[in-house]
Parts: structure tokens; C-alpha cells; sequence
């Protein structure tokens, strides 16, 4: 059996970051996800951009994990926003009706 396997990548820029994921979000890879949102917050970053491009899948546990990020990240002033979803997430974020929070 094959672990799903999900590649994050950080680059920041001032009080910016770019996280790239790569690979696939689901209950098995979203608390890498998590610890890597929370990361940033803690770094006080304050404007967080995930691209998606590279995400095949991201199911509820990845949406889960976004809008918790995005609440936590509105909190203190700050904000993330997902970039170049897959259609599939695209899919997801609209029939949850997270569209409007998180892209």
C-alpha cells in the first residue's frame, strides 16, 4: 500500500508567504497542512497564499483544515487565500458555499 504523499513549500516575503502544496490533501496529509498554516501565523505572517496548482485532491479534512486556518488567521488581523484550485476543489469550495471565504 502507498502513503498519500504531500510536498509543502514556504517562501516568504516580508510579512507575506507562498505555500505550495504539491500532492494530494486528505486525512492522512492534512495535519502537515495545518502545522504549516499555523507555522506562519505563529511567524506573524500576516497575508498567507496557498497555491493549489499542484493538488490533484483535497477532500473535507483539507477544507477543514483551511477554514479553520482562515478563521484563526482573521482573528488576529491576518488572512489566507487559496489560489489555482484543481476543478475538483473548485467543486468543493462551492458546494460548501467556502468559495467566497477562502478564494
Amino acid at each position: 500500500m502507498t502513503l498519500p504523499q504531500l510536498n509543502i513549500y514556504r517562501h516568504d516575503r516580508g510579512r507575506r508567504a507562498l505555500i505550495t502544496l504539491a500532492g494530494e490533501i486528505d486525512p492522512a496529509t492534512a495535519p502537515q497542512v495545518r502545522a504549516a498554516l499555523e507555522r506562519c501565523l505563529q511567524d506573524g505572517i500576516t497575508t498567507i497564499d496557498v497555491d493549489l496548482t499542484t493538488v490533484g485532491r483535497c477532500d473535507n479534512s483539507g477544507l477543514r483544515v483551511f477554514l479553520d486556518a482562515s478563521r484563526r488567521a482573521a482573528g488576529i488581523h491576518a488572512s489566507l487565500r487559496l489560489h489555482h484550485p484543481s476543478a475538483q476543489t473548485t467543486r468543493l469550495l462551492a458546494d460548501t458555499g467556502s468559495a467566497r471565504l477562502l478564494l
